[in-house]
């Protein structure tokens, strides 16, 4: 074994006790851990930067946090949680009046990310866009 070899392996073995010291002791896991399947929603109406925004976390193992989560994770677990999938509502005419809403949903979905974002026109084709999803109370 030449010099630059021995070298090499010596550095290796040396960044992987570093990388084991580094790294502690193994830490149990955390019990009380967030369901599989939770979404929190916001929507901001008006300029996003400083619109009156309102939120809820959405959880699906049971449906919790809002009066419509039944029906908002049915509407997910159709498509798989990628709010972008959401099939448009047919026979919806939404007046055309500018009322920008933003929307943002972030969190997971049987185990995968979900982030989802998106500025409508309106209420109404935010509705029509994504069903129960972002129809909060209040």
């Amino acid at each position: 074994m030449t010099y630059l070899t021995r070298a090499t392996a010596a550095a290796g073995v040396l960044l992987a006790w570093a990388g084991l010291l580094a790294a502690g002791p193994a830490q149990a896991a955390p019990r009380d851990l967030p369901p599989s399947n939770w979404v929190f929603l916001s929507v901001t109406r008006g300029d996003p930067h400083t619109g009156a925004v309102r939120g809820t976390l959405l959880q699906c193992d049971p449906p919790v946090g809002d009066a419509r989560a039944a029906s908002a994770c049915s509407q997910l677990a159709a498509v798989d949680g990628d709010i972008a999938r959401i099939p448009q509502t047919k026979n919806v005419f939404c007046p055309m009046i500018y009322a920008p809403v933003t929307v943002q949903a972030r969190g997971l979905w049987n185990g995968r990310p979900v982030d989802y974002h998106e500025t409508f026109s309106s209420a109404c084709v935010m509705k029509a866009r994504t069903g129960p999803v972002f129809a909060l109370d209040g």
